[in-house]
């Protein structure tokens, strides 16, 4: 396959968990991958470029996008799964936490976003998934979580605002939005206590989540779509 040829899709957040699934399986389609964390290791597989960078500075993004270029000459999606999620009781909130949540969830999506679909313009097409999660839509009383709602409901508001400011051209945008996924980011001591938040009684696995993106990718008729993969969550409680 010539590098022309190749599709290419540019992973945020993609060192461990839901992030490495997107990574591996855009891999199993044929795809070049740009795979940016802030501890991400180089990889032994000659179509995945790593970039270690904080996704909250816009040099990251910056220096991202540019070494897809420079490796593969296209970027074809763009998956903006980094994200941070803190709970605590709202008026327990810290300016640090604050930063850190604007910082990776807001800041991380609009820079990178913007090189991306600017280069999805000059070829004529490409496809932006933001990762988000359901306590947007149904908050829980057992999970106060006022910066996630701030932020990737902010993020929720864009995917739909970006489907439809360049559905003309091509360019489909979409979220998913994750009830609590088994990643390294969850002790297994907490395992009970979160599968009990879902109404189907379980955590969901990242195969859930990387399925559901794939679904996105290959859906050429979806977009502005917020896709709940949640176990329930989204329906009630």
């Amino acid at each position: 396959m010539s590098t022309q040829e190749q599709k290419v899709a540019v992973v945020t957040g993609a060192s461990q968990g839901i992030g490495a699934g997107i990574v591996a399986a855009y891999r199993k389609l044929g795809y070049g991958v740009v795979a940016t964390s802030r501890s991400i290791a180089d990889s032994q597989d000659p179509d995945i470029v790593t970039v270690r960078g904080d996704i909250s500075d816009p040099a990251t993004a910056e220096r991202v996008i540019a070494a897809g270029i420079e490796r593969f000459g296209r970027i074809d999606t763009l998956i903006n799964n980094a994200g941070v999620f803190i709970s605590k009781p709202f008026t327990e909130f810290t300016q640090e936490d604050y930063d850190t949540a604007l910082g990776v969830n807001v800041a991380g999506f609009f820079r990178i976003s913007q090189l991306a679909i600017a280069r999805m313009l000059e070829q004529g097409g490409g496809h932006v998934v933001q990762i988000t999660t359901s306590l947007v839509d149904q908050p829980s009383s057992k999970v106060p979580s006022i910066l996630a709602s701030l932020t990737k409901g902010g993020l929720q508001s864009a995917t739909k605002a970006l489907a439809i400011e360049y559905a003309g051209s091509g360019i489909r945008s979409n979220a998913v939005a994750l009830g609590t996924i088994k990643t390294p980011m969850h002790d297994e001591q907490y395992h009970d206590a979160l599968a009990a938040l879902h109404p189907v009684g379980r955590m969901g696995d990242v195969s859930d989540i990387v399925d559901a993106v794939l679904y996105l990718e290959n859906a050429p008729f979806v977009t502005g779509s917020i896709l709940h993969v949640d176990g329930g969550q989204n329906a009630g409680h």
